[in-house]
This record gives structure tokens, sequence and C-alpha cells, in this order.
């Protein structure tokens, strides 16, 4: 069974400006995000996924977004040491959280960034980690080694897209969506030479967040607003499922960026070889 942590949007608003999607001008509606999240939850429920809860915090409305918590290899976790200081806030709430689930906890440097795996995804045995607008690379290839994985670095170019997990989403050893856009010749060129089935994404169904889904075995779900992508999905044999979120989107953030999995995404090497 998939094991996903999630956070309750008791504390979740529109506070603060830190990525072109937020603005305190157009807030977003406390019932309908409530509503919106549990939404997401009865699907990941009925993907067969057992859901984890973090209490949520008053003053960090982002804690809603697990994602950026921390990496997972195994039981390890490799914390989130988050660039702005409007999120850094969260950190002690995710460390405590996680070890008391009986991960080991591991950091990058301080004076390098890393947003969990909101920046940092498998795809087979090779790590891909987004930098530039929220993490540094110097920081991904430290986790390479800790970890003893190949880790191919893919510099993100537009600020809309401005965690890995916005554009990119591993579906199984050699399968991934991505928004091609999202990234620079040499970002595109290196996930085409490592991923051997690229599930393209158009403009606008990227500005729904397409590829910000949450994979639970063949099940794919994602905001609502992807015919195309879904389309796509159905045609490679997997079972797309959508449910609006546009709450979160407000904040930059969907799907994938609401949930961390806690026993390895589909698309991990290492979780297929355990």
């Amino acid at each position: 069974m998939a094991r996903i942590l999630m956070c309750p949007p008791e504390f979740y608003g529109i506070e603060y400006e830190i990525n072109p999607w937020m603005s305190r001008q157009r807030q977003s509606d406390p019932d309908l995000a409530r509503e919106q999240w549990n939404g997401l939850h009865a699907h990941l429920r009925l993907a067969s996924a057992e859901i984890a809860l973090l209490p949520p915090a008053k003053g960090l409305p982002d804690l809603v977004f697990t994602a950026n918590a921390a990496l997972i290899y195994r039981r390890t976790a490799v914390l989130a040491n988050f660039r702005h200081p409007e999120r850094q806030g969260e950190i002690p709430y995710d460390e405590a959280w996680l070890t008391a689930d009986g991960f080991k906890i591991e950091r990058v440097p301080e004076d390098l960034h890393f947003e969990g795996a909101g920046d940092a995804l498998f795809c087979g045995d090779t790590l891909f980690a987004g930098y530039r607008i929220r993490s540094h690379a110097l920081g991904h290839q430290g986790i390479g080694r800790l970890l003893g994985c190949r880790v191919i670095p893919v510099e993100l170019v537009d600020p809309y897209y401005y965690h890995l997990d916005t554009c990119f989403c591993p579906l199984a050893p050699g399968v991934a969506i991505y928004y091609p856009a999202a990234f620079d010749d040499y970002g595109r060129a290196a996930l085409a030479a490592h991923i051997g089935t690229l599930i393209p994404v158009e403009d606008q169904e990227a500005r729904s967040f397409a590829c910000n889904a949450v994979v639970v075995g063949r099940t794919v779900v994602t905001n609502t607003g992807c015919p195309r992508l879904h389309a796509a999905l159905s045609a490679a044999g997997f079972t797309p499922r959508s449910t609006p979120l546009s709450e979160f989107v407000k904040a930059g953030g969907s799907a994938k960026c609401l949930t961390l999995r806690l026993d390895g995404e589909e698309a991990a090497g290492w979780k297929s070889r355990a």
C-alpha cells in the first residue's frame, strides 16, 4: 500500500508572495480549499493509499505542501533547506514528524538550498534534480554522493515552473510527463537521453499544473483542466483521475505539492528492487 504524508489546510492562505502565482490580492477561499483538499485525499484513498497527517501550524500557510519537506530514500529523509525565510519555519515541524516516524534525517550544507521532493525526483535509478530557482545544483550532487545514486541536474528557466515537480512527473522507471518549455536545451536533451518515454504537456495544461501529479500504482491524479494529458496517459496504460485544486494553484501548487510519498515514488528504481 502506498503511504503518503499530507497536511490539512487549516492555516493555508496567501500570506506572502514568493513565486509568480502568488498574490495577496487574490486570496484563497478557506472553505473551498478544505473541500478540494478533502477531494484529493478521497481520490488517493480510492487508489489504495494510506494517508498520514502532519499537524498544521498557525503562521506556516505553506506547510500544507508536504512534498517540499524532504527527499525520501528508503528510510532516509534528506531534509529541505528552504531558500525563502517565509518557509524556513516549516523545517523543525517536518523534522520532528519524520523523526518520530522512524526516518533517519540527513541534511545538505547550511549554505545550500534544497526543497525536497519538489526539486528531486527519481526516475529509475537516476535522481533528476531541478536547480537555479529554489535549489542549488551543488546540494544535489552532495545528495547523490550520500545516497550513492546518479544525479542529473536540470536547469529550470521559467519562474512559473520554479520547482521540478511543477514541470516533470516520473510515472514509472523510464516513463515521465514533462513540460518542455520549463527546461533549457541541455535539460530537454538530458531528459530525452535518460528517459525512454517522455509524454509532453502543452502550455495551457501545464498552467493547470498537469505535471504536478500524484502517481499511485497506475493511477495518476491531477488537477482538472488536463484532458489531452489524460488521453495520453490512458493510451499509455495509466488510469488518470482529476480533482479540482484551483485554490492551491493560487499559491503555485497542486496535487503533487500537497503530498509526500513516504514509501518511495512508483518510478524510483530503488523501490522496485526492494
